[in-house]
This record gives structure tokens, C-alpha cells and sequence, in this order.
């Protein structure tokens, strides 16, 4: 204010002086209102970096938390996948072993059927030599009667047996 004063006395009559000053503060006047202007741009954007920063804090969160989820949610269906794969290889182990004695089953019984058609070849072949083609044979308490006769055949009878180690013994030959 000093200085108004002065130029306004040492400038006593001289208009442009004043004006000069009017200008002058004026114009220091919108340097602030800019300045002012520019430091409310500058707080403004400030706020809205750190709400942008907030946001992305928030989002980068939520994928953290939507990962974690997932994981958690994978751990668990490759729990019971994993359960799910033991209980079916033990079903297969099983299964396998059933097969296996199945196999020896069919081997026996294919050997015991080959022996009862070689017995009845056998029995066709003799038959004809003990005069079966004309019907008298010995039919009475003959051999004919003893081999065919089913009460006399003791291997009808017996049970058939075969295991998981007959069956790994009958496929290791």
C-alpha cells in the first residue's frame, strides 16, 4: 500500500500513473485467482488420483479374493477327483482279480470238458468192440455201464476251485 501512496503523491496529477497501478494490482490479482485455480486443479486431481488408486486397490482386492476363492474351490474338486480315482482303482483291482479267477475257472472247466469228450470217445470207441452196435453191450454191470452211469462218476461232483494265484500261476506259463 506504501507504494500506491507514493506513486500517488509523486505522480500528483498524473492520471496514468494510477491506472497503471489499478493494472498492476489487478493483474497480480488474477496471478493469484490463476494460481488459486491452478492449486484447486491440483488438489482436485489429487482427490481424484487417490480415489482412482482407491478403486484399484479395491479391484486389485476383489481378483485377490476371487483367486483365492478359486483356488480354494480347485483344491477341493481335486480332492474328491483324487478320492473319486482311488475308489475306482480299487474297484478295478477287485474287478481284475474277480476276472483273473474267472479265467482259471474257464481253463478248468475247458480241461475237465476235454476229459469227459475224450472219456466219451473213449467210451464210443470201446462200445463198438464190446457189441454195442447191435444193442447187447454190457450194459448189466459192464464197463459201459460203470463210466456212463452218472452215480458212478465222481467228478461230477467235486466243486471247482481256483484263486487269484491259480489264475497268476495258469497265465505265467
Amino acid at each position: 500500500m506504501n507504494n500506491k501512496t507514493e506513486m500517488g503523491s509523486s505522480t500528483s496529477g498524473n492520471c496514468s500513473s494510477v491506472s497503471t497501478t489499478g493494472l498492476a494490482n489487478s493483474g497480480s490479482e488474477s496471478d493469484l485467482r490463476q494460481r488459486d485455480l491452478i492449486d484447486e486443479r491440483k488438489r482436485k486431481r489429487k482427490q481424484s488420483n487417490r480415489e482412482s488408486a482407491r478403486r484399484s486397490r479395491m479391484r486389485k482386492q476383489k481378483h485377490l479374493d476371487d483367486l483365492t476363492a478359486q483356488v480354494t474351490h480347485l483344491r477341493k474338486e481335486n480332492a474328491q477327483i483324487v478320492a473319486g480315482i482311488a475308489v475306482t482303482t480299487q474297484h478295478y483291482v477287485t474287478i481284475e482279480t474277480e476276472n483273473d479267477i474267472l479265467r482259471a475257472q474257464v481253463l478248468e472247466l475247458n480241461h475237465r470238458l476235454q476229459s469227459l469228450n475224450e472219456i466219451v470217445d473213449f467210451v464210443e470207441s470201446s462200445s463198438s468192440g464190446f457189441g454195442m452196435e447191435t444193442g447187447q453191450g454190457m450194459i448189466d454191470g459192464g464197463f459201459y455201464d460203470g463210466v456212463m452211469n452218472p452215480m458212478n462218476l465222481g467228478f461230477y461232483n467235486q466243486p471247482i476251485m481256483a484263486s487269484a494265484s491259480t489264475a497268476g500261476d495258469v497265465f505265467n506259463c
